[in-house]
Parts: C-alpha cells; structure tokens; sequence
C-alpha cells in the first residue's frame, strides 16, 4: 500500500495484526513515543502485580517466599522464559544482574577458554560501556591487546590466530545497522576465537537464533524493547557447550554449587547459575515477568516485519516532506540492515530533539549530532509515524527548535 495521506496510516492501522498489543501498555494518547529503544513503556498490571507481590510475598509470607515464591531460583526461571526470545534452549540464560556487569563475567570466562591467545576486538561503534568494561578486565588481567573495527579497518583485517574472543553489538545502539549474526560467527570461529554479542538493541525487535548460529556468549538488558521497566536485571546466555568449562571471576556466594552449605572455599554451580553472583533484586524480575506474559502472546516475525515497514515509512516521509531542512540519514536505506530505530544527522539534533519533545514527540539524542527514534511494532502506530514527521517538519520549518531553552542540556540525553 502506498502511503499517501493520513487516513492510508489509519487503515493500515486498523489492519495491524499487533494492534492489540497497544492497549497492553500505559500509554497517553497525546504521546508519541518514539524511545523505547532507550527505555519501554510500562505495561498494563504491572503497578498491580508490584502491589500483590509487596503485600503478599514481602508483607505476609516475609522470609518464607525465598522458597514458597521461587525468590531464590528467579534468575534461572526467568532466564528460561526469556530464553526463545533469543533463540536459547532452558538451563542457557541467567538474567541478572546488570549488561555490564554481565559482559565482564561472559568476558573473563571467555578469555580463559582461549589460553595462549592475547588480542580482543571489538567496535568504536559499540555502546562504550562495554568498551569500558573490556579496557577495564583486559588491566586487571594484563597481557592482552585490544583491537578495534572502525572507519577503514574491518573485522577480517584484524582477525588472526592470535585473537581470543570478539565482542560486537548485533545492532549498532546509534544508526541501528543490523550485523548478520550467522556470517560474522562463522568468520570468527574459523579463527579459533569466541564471540560475544551484545543484544540490547535487538532482543524484542527481531528475530534472534543464538544457537542455531553457534553463539558462545550472549549479554543483554530488558529495559528497552522487552519493557522490564528502569533498573530491570539484565541477562547472560552461555552456549551449553561451554558450560562444563566457563568459570567467571564474580564467584559470589548465590552462584556456589551448594549456597546454603556455607563452605569456606568456592565451588562453582552447573551450568549457567555459576553465572550467578549475589541476592537477586527479587521486586527488580515482576515488571520484566508481567512483560512476559505479554510477549509470551507476540509473534517476533510479526514484529518484525511491521518495524521494518515502520521505519521504511517514517524514512520515505522525511526524504518527502522534510527535504533540503538540514537533515541526514545515518541508517541504512534498507530495512533488511536496520533495527527497530532510525537514526537522522542535524547541526543542532539537540535542539531539535528537545523541540519535538516539547510538541509530544519524544526521541532523543545521542552526540555529536544523531537524533534517534525507535519504532518498537508492539505499540507504535502507523499514524505516529505520519504524525511524528509533520510535527518534525513543522519545527524545522518555523525554527522553533531555535528557542535558548532547547539548547540547555540535560544529564541524560
């Protein structure tokens, strides 16, 4: 269908196959939201499963929910829930902790699988805090070199017998560019290295086949396209081919093969819950269950495909109706090769960000000068992209993103 006027994006609408989902969520209807690539809407009873869960579980049942609530076992459950969402089997996923903290466990463990091999790479593209966490494992260890793919430099350049593990972000957090996850795995284990990927910007915006594409490592939050809510445990996927033999340093007392015996001397649990570290944050795993649920119900192919369709529109109507207005794109023309977000260049992308948000319109910004909207299927709507734009447009065009109290910057951008 060729979208021509509004009432094209109101049809298509109505023909949506997720529209449902929409009602699932806390959502103004005066609001455009175009962020939940940085942060999900909160879905629908969650303050009410939060309330029962206080009440109930904390307020009566106290100490005793540890076991009569599955408190203690949480990261395991849920990590077995979460797990089809990025292609993992049961007993893969442990969700906790936080992606940092989660990456730096998935980093040490993978460094020890590859003895005798001294380089890492990763991207300058990355989200810096893995970069941050990598720089910041490879002192504490010494003796290993990082190696980074950027401008002019690919990853086959760098690749060599030498290289221990990859770290890469399977959809890039500023312009959305998809990586192809089989072809770049492939690549790296017939070097003999491991890979771990960074799924933030993926996981619950398309389709993810951890094991059918042989992955060693996987870490990722739940906060963004998942809707776990600010502050939600964050995952590690270990490939059960590796769990016999991957320890991490972090060997807090919950990730013990026996916690409760209280041995002086540390002795790692099977599998993925010696990925464990301490007490799970156990009112942190209900918004991300109540999550769940809902996506227990979402078909991640019709997601998909509607953010592709999404994105394509909101790029057709800027090329369309905000031509010669300053703006770029930093995303890849081709749906195939993007997420769920589409990135646009301008000398004052702030400003503009700001100016759109004062008009209900909310992206944000990433520097130097990249303003990002995300088009998550489960709740945005065709006519928010239609919307969206003649608001962007009508901005441009009057200057309002000019006005001094759009340029006065905020801590979180």
């Amino acid at each position: 269908m060729t979208v021509t006027s509004r009432a094209d994006c109101v049809e298509l609408d109505d023909r949506d196959p997720l529209a449902a989902v929409r009602t699932r969520f806390e959502l103004s209807p005066d609001l455009i939201y175009l962020d939940g690539n940085s942060l999900g809407p909160l879905p629908s009873g969650t303050a009410a499963r939060m309330t029962e869960v206080i009440q109930a579980q904390w307020g009566q049942d106290l100490i005793r929910s540890w076991n009569d609530a599955g408190w203690f076992d949480k990261p395991l459950t849920v990590g077995d829930r979460l797990a089809p969402l990025v292609g993992a089997g049961p007993g893969e996923v442990v969700v906790c902790d936080s992606t940092s903290v989660n990456l730096f466990k998935a980093f040490t463990a993978a460094l020890e699988l590859r003895p005798g091999r001294s380089v890492v790479i990763s991207e300058t593209r990355i989200f810096p805090t893995d970069l941050y966490m990598l720089q910041g494992a490879m002192e504490f260890l010494g003796g290993y070199r990082r190696e980074l793919i950027g401008e002019g430099v690919s990853l086959e350049d760098l690749l060599s017998d030498e290289v221990a593990v990859v770290v890469l972000s399977h959809v890039d957090y500023v312009t959305g560019r998809v990586h192809d996850m089989r072809a770049v795995t492939e690549l790296i284990h017939r070097h003999g290295a491991l890979v771990i990927w960074d799924l933030c910007h993926s996981v619950g915006a398309l389709p993810i086949a951890l094991n059918d594409c042989e992955v060693d490592f996987a870490v990722g939050c739940t906060y963004k396209y998942l809707n776990g809510g600010p502050g939600a445990p964050a995952f590690v996927f270990v490939s059960r081919q590796h769990q016999p033999d991957a320890v991490q340093p972090l060997s807090g007392w919950h990730g013990h093969a026996a916690p409760f015996a209280f041995d002086a001397d540390y002795q790692p649990a099977a599998g993925v819950a010696r990925f464990r570290v301490g007490t799970p944050l156990v009112l942190s795993y209900v918004p991300l269950e109540v999550s769940l649920d809902l996506w227990d119900q979402i078909d991640l192919s019709e997601v998909r495909t509607k953010n592709q369709r999404l994105t394509d529109l909101f790029i057709d109507l800027v090329e369309r109706d905000c031509a010669d207005l300053g703006l770029q794109l930093a995303s890849p023309r081709s749906a195939a090769e993007r997420g769920s977000q589409v990135a646009l260049r301008h000398e004052a992308s702030y400003q503009v960000v700001q100016a759109l948000i004062a008009r209900g319109v909310i992206g944000d910004f990433r520097a130097p000068d990249v303003m990002r909207f995300g088009f998550p299927a489960t709740y945005v709507k065709y006519a928010d992209v239609w919307d969206a734009v003649q608001i962007l447009r009508d901005v441009l065009i009057t200057g309002q993103w000019r006005d001094a109290r759009f340029a006065v910057r905020s801590t979180v951008t």
